[in-house]
């Protein structure tokens, strides 16, 4: 299925441009953003990968040092047609020879020894440097659009690789609404198409009517930077001048049991799988943000938080393939 074409912020999209046309033009750079103790059963691994996808990394790690797949760590998935660089951490059970590994696209760049296994979600941010190519329009009004962005953030909408190549992962929320038995990282994906999918269609709306960057009555508010939310019951001018500042935003559920969704057969399945609601902010901070114009390029870098898919932000500036 093909995906609904979500409202932008800033009007449509200055020109048209390709992504990914080399590994190198997709640049992935995670900050973990705390300390290592120096101790304990784990070591941290700074991964540089390029044309590989982390859960294969992970998996050639884990033969490497001899211990179970499920017991490699990484914080997030990045992507495969990239040049990226990433944690991972491995028990130290056997005593591997991390000089020693051999594994086509992967350098290990840094080592280091910590005492607790690295968690999904644990890291602080993402840096990107993207070279967009082939532009076929005007970018004359780039540095107006660009400055919007980097004032105001953009639609934090879950990116089209969420719901796989096609729309094939909302095919297999279907399925799992329908009933149908999947193995255990199939159903994963398919509650998280159906829930990202549903948070995309609610910021959708909010950014149609223009309130997708304030907060109103009734809102959850996410603190910038943070999982941290409140329910704004009121909402005064303290409130108002920290949304405008960008250290608070509205956020949205993410559907799970009890939610009030509007797509019937996906609220239903997750009721009866008793999926715990969470929550997203509606907004987007990008920051550092800076553009390069070349005569047939444009290479953008900016840094995002956990969880936020850099897509967001390119399709505010150009339709991209």
């Amino acid at each position: 299925m093909s995906l609904p074409s979500w409202a932008r912020a800033y009007g449509m999209p200055l020109f048209a441009a390709a992504i990914r046309t080399t590994p190198a033009d997709f640049d992935v750079t995670e900050e973990l953003g705390y300390e290592f103790d120096g101790e304990g059963e784990h070591d941290y691994l700074y991964v540089e990968k390029t044309g590989a996808n982390t859960e294969w990394v992970s998996r050639q790690l884990a033969g490497f040092a001899d211990v179970p797949a499920r017991d490699i760590g990484y914080s997030g998935l990045k992507d495969r047609n990239a040049v990226t660089r990433q944690w991972f951490s491995v028990p130290r059970w056997n005593s591997p020879d991390w000089q020693a590994v051999e594994v086509e696209g992967v350098s290990i760049l840094d080592i280091q020894r910590h005492s607790k296994k690295l968690r999904r979600g644990a890291h602080k941010t993402n840096h990107f440097r993207i070279v967009l190519r082939a532009i076929d329009g005007d970018t004359a009004s780039l540095s107006e659009k660009i400055k919007l962005i980097r004032d105001h953030g953009v639609p934090n909408y879950f990116g089209p690789q969420r719901f796989g190549r096609g729309g094939g992962n909302i095919r297999l929320a279907d399925d799992w609404a329908a009933g149908k038995r999947l193995p255990r990282h199939k159903r994963s994906i398919a509650i998280s198409s159906a829930r990202s999918f549903l948070f995309n269609e609610s910021l959708h709306t909010r950014v149609v009517d223009g309130t997708w960057n304030r907060v109103l009555p009734g809102d959850i508010v996410n603190l910038d930077g943070t999982g941290s939310v409140f329910d704004a019951d009121e909402v005064d001018d303290a409130l108002h001048q920290r949304c405008a500042e960008m250290d608070i935003h509205p956020a949205a559920e993410l559907a799970g049991d009890g939610s009030n969704s509007a797509h019937e057969r996906w609220q239903k399945a997750l009721d009866k799988a008793r999926v715990k609601p969470g929550s997203r902010s509606l907004r987007l901070r990008v920051q550092q943000l800076e553009s390069e114009v070349s005569p047939d390029s444009l290479t953008l870098s900016f840094t995002l938080g956990r969880g936020a898919f850099a897509t967001s932000v390119l399709r505010e500036i150009a339709n991209v393939t």
